[in-house]
This record gives C-alpha cells, structure tokens and sequence, in this order.
C-alpha cells in the first residue's frame, strides 16, 4: 500500500514538474494576449471553434518555448535562488526527456495552428520561438539590451490573435504589438531589480544589475510606461474601441506610469514590487476593458 502511494506521490511531482516547465503564469499572459487580438479582429461574432484552435495551437508553442528556455539556461537557473528549484537545476527531470517534451509540444502547436487556423497564424507562433531561443535566450548573457529584444518575441502572440481572425497583418495588429512590447520592459525591470543579486550570481547582465546607481533603469521605466499609456489610446483612435475602453486605458496608463515614477524616485525593492504588481494587473484589465467596450 505504502509503494503505491510513493508512485502515485511520484507520478503527481513528475506531472507537476513538466507542467512547471511551461511556465503557467507566462503561458497565461500569453493566452490573453492573443485572445485580446483575436476578439478585436472579429467583426461580428466569435468564431468559437477557430478562438478555441487559436489559444490551444499558441499555448503548446508558448509551453514548448519556455521549456526550451529552461532546458538551456539549467546550468545558469542552478546558480540562482530563484531558479535553483525549477526541475532541471534541482534535478528531478532528465535533460533529454525535458528536450523531447518542449521540442514535441512546440512542433504540435506550430502544426495545431497550420492546420486548424492558418498558415501566418503558425508562421507568427514559429518565429515567436526562433527568435525567443535562437536570439534572446543566447543575447540575455551578453548584454542588457536583450530585454528588448526579448520584448518582440513576447508581443507576437496579440498579432497571432489578430492574424487568426483576419489572415493578415494590419496597422491594427502592429499597435498590438506596440502595447505588448512597451508593457513587457517595466514588467521585467521591476523583476530584475527585485532578484538583481540573483541575476549578477547567474551571470545575465540585465539593467539593474550593470546600471548599479539606477538612473538608466529609470530612464528605460519612464519611457516605455509613457510609451504605453500613448500606445493604449491607439485603438479607439483606429476605431477598434470606444469611450469606455479609453477612459479606462487612460487611467491605466497614468496609475502604471506613477508606479513607474514611484520606482525611479525611491529605486527600492518595495518600489519594484508595487510596479510589477500593476504590471500583472494592467494587461489584463487593458484586454477587458476592450472586452468590455465592445460588448
């Protein structure tokens, strides 16, 4: 009875350690974000089999693209509070399964999308993990700037959204891009400030930890919120959204850019951790307040 119990016991942590390779919280965002762009995409109703095919195919690509990320930077991950307990540092899952498993679930999703969506829809999630692996992943060891080139890769999937639907890319999609590209960089500077140690340990030289008095973080923090709060606005310009969603991205915009300030004033881990806790906040009230505002 006892040795049953240990497997089953086993079995649950193995699960639990493939499904903590795909990074939930980060596959999340990832799903709101494309159904943000697909809803804005549709002009009458939902097509619900097609919005389910569309997060399903880009999902497995988002898991099978951080689980290659993971596979990658184990030996860097081991070196890092933070990380050391992930499964590949703390060795619970083998290389080599972890390395069939992501590059299986991205080959599935890239296939799921061609299949069931449309061939710019799988392209777009294709070159979302080329370009997250093959240059962001190598470029965060290297220098500072890789945040914003990791910001392109994580701002795709909004227009994969939006290609589903319409099968093309627009000046629509290009303003979602921008507001999932100006979102991510104080979204991650407050993560890096707060694990700056951990991040020098590891050996990535993000902002925070190169720019030890603060002033370019702040610089980097103060731009992109106000280049979100302009981005924002965009879509009811474009006529995509309308009073209500402007109203509200308004006020989103302007509480997340005083955090932002907040941050550059006092550049104290407490100041960090408010702003990445708008962060988590804004983008998913900014996708229902166009939810909303469409209804």
């Amino acid at each position: 009875m006892r040795k049953q119990h240990t497997k089953q016991s086993n079995s649950i942590q193995v699960l639990s350690d493939f499904w903590e390779l795909t990074k939930p919280g980060v596959t999340f965002m990832v799903v709101i974000s494309t159904f943000g762009g697909f809803y804005l995409a549709c002009k009458s109703n939902i097509h619900a089999a097609l919005l389910v095919n569309t997060i399903i195919g880009s999902w497995f690509v988002a898991a099978g693209t951080n689980a290659l990320n993971q596979l990658i930077e184990r030996n860097l991950d081991a070196k890092m509070k933070r990380t050391q307990n992930r499964p590949l540092p703390a060795g619970r899952l083998p290389a080599t399964q972890v390395q069939w498993y992501a590059i299986s679930i991205s080959l599935i999703g890239i296939l799921f999308l061609w299949l069931t969506v449309n061939w710019l829809t799988s392209l777009l999630a294709t070159i979302t993990l080329m370009s997250y692996i093959f240059i962001y992943t190598p470029l965060k060891r290297k220098t500072y700037w890789s945040t914003l080139i990791g910001a392109v890769p994580g701002a795709l999937p909004a227009m994969g959204g939006w290609t589903a639907v319409t099968g093309n890319i627009t000046l629509e999609t290009w303003i979602l891009f921008s507001i999932l590209f100006f979102w991510q960089i104080p979204h991650f500077l407050a993560i890096a400030w707060i694990y700056r140690e951990d991040y020098a340990r590891g050996g990535f030289p993000v902002l925070p930890v190169v720019d030890k008095r603060g002033i370019k973080t702040s610089y980097h923090v103060l731009t992109t919120c106000v280049a979100l709060l302009s981005v924002s606005l965009l879509p009811t310009l474009m006529g995509l959204t309308g009073v209500t969603y402007l109203s509200g991205a308004s006020i989103l915009g302007i509480t997340f850019l005083v955090f932002g300030i907040k941050l550059t004033q006092h550049k104290t881990n407490r100041s960090a951790k408010r702003l990445l806790h708008a962060s988590i906040i804004y983008l998913p009230l900014l996708m229902f307040l166009m939810l909303a505002d469409k209804l």
